[in-house]
């Protein structure tokens, strides 16, 4: 990697990261999904680009777009806070049946009449369900954790992107300078063991410093139980989108952030990480199922 490069990282990160960290621990909920839905809107564009024609990939934003809204705002959760009625109840309990309809049964509606060329139709539909529900849902999850903060702050939230991106930090810098075994060259030659261990560390480092300076409720075994199976998620995130990248022949999803490529460049592992850590919590502290906003 380049020092222009590494240089235009700091640069991103100077800027995006104090900005970041101001929505993210703003006590209410909405400034968040905002944020995460323009990322999700933003990946799901950069997945289309790479992966549909021209004229599908306007159609495809759409119905990602309300798909992913659906997934989050008619989750059970997000509404358990709203009035209770008997009409609210049952959007409720179908809030994710609604979210399927527009990511899977609406696109094949969509296909089903405006097929165009019949023998790409199968490739085309199931770049659209997939770009919906990896680059769309599995980015909700990070709004989602917002809600779930015990004491409605950031926390949650900032556990996913900690994971992520120490990892990915001390990876680069424990492939650089302590080895050059490859980890898995077919998919991304630049990936070494010595980086895969430098990640581990980063993200243990990561989580520690997050339980002691804010993240108190977190106890030493969540530590442990976050970071090292969540870095382990994030790097195969990191390679399931670059095999993506690979099979279409292209060396960024898009060019929206110097030095980082595009937006799914740079939540790839997040996308992998995020429902685990949203999994997770709710598993070991059932109680969080009582929050509301």
């Amino acid at each position: 990697m380049a020092l222009g490069n590494l240089a235009q990282r700091f640069l991103v990160a100077v800027v995006a990261v104090p900005i970041l960290l101001l929505v993210l621990y703003y006590h209410r909920p909405e400034p968040t999904w905002i944020i995460i839905f323009i990322a999700s809107l933003l990946a799901m564009r950069e997945f289309f680009g790479m992966t549909l024609p021209a004229e599908d990939r306007g159609p495809a934003l759409v119905m990602g777009g309300l798909a992913s809204a659906a997934f989050y705002w008619l989750d059970p959760h997000t509404l358990a806070y709203a009035p209770r009625s008997q009409t609210l109840a049952g959007i409720v309990f179908a809030g994710q049946t609604i979210a399927l309809i527009l990511a899977v049964i609406v696109p094949g509606l969509y296909y089903l009449f405006r097929f165009r060329d019949i023998p790409s139709v199968a490739a085309r539909y199931a770049a659209t369900v997939a770009g919906i529900i990896y680059a769309g849902f599995l980015t909700m999850f990070l709004a989602m954790l917002k809600r779930i903060d015990p004491q409605h702050a950031g926390d949650t939230v900032v556990i996913v992107l900690i994971v992520a991106w120490l990892a990915d930090t001390g990876g680069y810098f424990a492939g650089r300078f302590l080895g050059k075994a490859k980890l898995y060259e077919a998919v991304s030659p630049k990936k070494t063991w010595a980086g895969l261990w430098g990640g581990l560390a980063g993200a243990l480092v990561g989580v520690i410093g997050l339980k002691l300076l804010s993240a108190h409720w977190l106890t030493w075994l969540d530590v442990v139980l976050i970071s090292i199976p969540g870095c382990l998620l994030g790097q195969m995130g990191d390679l399931a989108e670059s095999l993506i990248k690979r099979s279409v022949g292209v060396k960024d999803s898009g060019s929206l952030l110097p030095g980082h490529g595009g937006i799914l460049d740079r939540i790839d592992a997040v996308l992998f990480i995020g429902p685990y850590v949203y999994g997770y919590l709710l598993i070991r502290y059932p109680e969080l199922w009582l929050l509301g906003s």
